[in-house]
């Protein structure tokens, strides 16, 4: 049998990919390499599902593959789920109940009980031939009109995401751009911050190159033996991930003037505190004793020290470690509709491509959108024939 669509990955994109044409007039196979669909949607926002984010737009995105407002806004994106969503104050969309696993639930429901969709669970595909012949790890051989790429990139392999789609797009022709990870806890020198190992403190994070803004992120930063970990870490490493010569400036209390903690650190002196004591009650106490050995002598020096505390990046935690790939299939090989310029009826949808958002639903909204254009241009082929 020959199907009309071969989708290889059940993860976010290949999953939701198939849930939009289930029950469509065009006959598609689902093939995932584990267990299980959707395994690392699951997972996503730790948990809780954070599907999107109100303020979605092109600008929260990097990569080569153009990435439009009009690609980005599905109208009815969460339309295929069968629950309520909410947003918090930050703009992130989760499903009420707050499980990430419901919205796998719903999307396997749908895929599973489809009339037209057949879904192959342990099937690894390790080659392709042009037509398409997919060949399966356990020797099989699968044949299909049309063929969409959903196999993700190189981050949390545990979800079965090895990278070995890249092999499979660059026989089409496709170039990779660089791999790194993103979203992910960031290494720094130690030597200032040992004696924090486990210390949280809320702040802000900007990044710079070189002197420029990279960008900037407000959370939680937590302090590691490798360096520092964190919401705000996470949300900062978007913009830093592969980047040299980065500094993160930690500014631990973003929402307090400087006149106003050199005010405070005037009258501690004058009732006769020690230099190491000077930010006690301001800051946590390790923090604020970590900051008096490099900052100057006056309160205002001491004040912009803990407005401007700088950390070099040496790097990255592994690809184990991170949440996002950032690199992939360039957008030189790709049209509009996320089709291959090289080999008609190949498409692509979610990491595997170049592209990858800021942390607080972005990438999965990615995940969706584009599979969504992926399906849309499938039927519309279907319908013109």
């Amino acid at each position: 049998m020959t199907y009309d669509l071969c989708i290889i990955g059940g993860g976010a994109s290949g999953l939701y990919l198939a849930s939009r044409l289930a029950n469509k007039n065009v006959s598609v196979i689902l093939c995932e390499s584990g267990e299980r669909l959707g395994r690392k949607l699951s997972a996503t926002g730790n948990g809780q599902g954070n599907v999107t984010n109100l303020n979605i737009s092109e600008k929260n995105y990097f990569g080569s593959v153009s990435v439009s407002d009009k690609l980005l806004l599905n109208k009815d994106l969460l339309s295929v789920f069968p629950m309520l969503f909410t947003a918090d104050k930050l703009g992130r969309v989760y499903p009420a109940g707050r499980q990430a696993s419901a919205l796998t639930d719903a999307l396997r429901r749908i895929v599973t009980t489809a009339s037209n969709i057949e879904v192959r669970l342990s099937s690894k595909a390790v080659r392709l031939e042009s037509g398409f012949v997919i060949h399966l790890q356990n020797g099989e051989k699968i044949y299909a009109d049309k063929l969409a790429l959903c196999a993700g990139g190189k981050a949390q392999k545990q979800f079965g995401t090895d990278g070995n789609a890249y092999a499979m797009a660059s026989r089409f022709g496709h170039k990779i751009s660089p791999l790194y990870p993103s979203l992910v806890q960031l290494k720094t020198p130690t030597d200032k911050i040992k004696t924090l190992k486990g210390l949280r403190a809320n702040g802000k994070v900007k990044a710079t190159q070189n002197g420029k803004v990279l960008g900037e992120a407000y959370g939680d930063i937590i302090f590691a033996d490798y360096g520092v970990t964190g919401n705000a870490i996470f949300a900062i490493s978007a913009f830093v991930s592969g980047k040299e010569n980065v500094e993160l400036q930690l500014s631990f209390l973003p929402d307090v003037a400087e006149k106003d903690i050199a005010e405070s650190v005037r009258k501690k002196i004058e009732l006769g505190y020690e230099r190491s004591e000077l930010l006690s009650g301001t800051l946590n106490n390790q923090i604020g004793r970590m900051i008096m050995k490099t900052a100057g002598s006056t309160p205002e020096q001491i004040a912009s020290a803990v407005k401007n505390f700088i950390l070099p990046v040496l790097g990255t935690l592994s690809f184990d470690y991170a949440q996002v790939t950032k690199g992939g299939i360039t957008g030189e090989g790709i049209n509009e509709n996320l089709e291959s310029k090289y080999a008609k009826g190949l498409y692509f949808a979610g990491e595997i491509l170049d592209v990858d958002g800021e942390c607080g639903g972005y990438n999965l909204h990615w995940a969706f959108s584009s599979a969504a254009v992926v399906a849309e241009a499938i039927l519309r082929n279907k319908r013109d024939i």
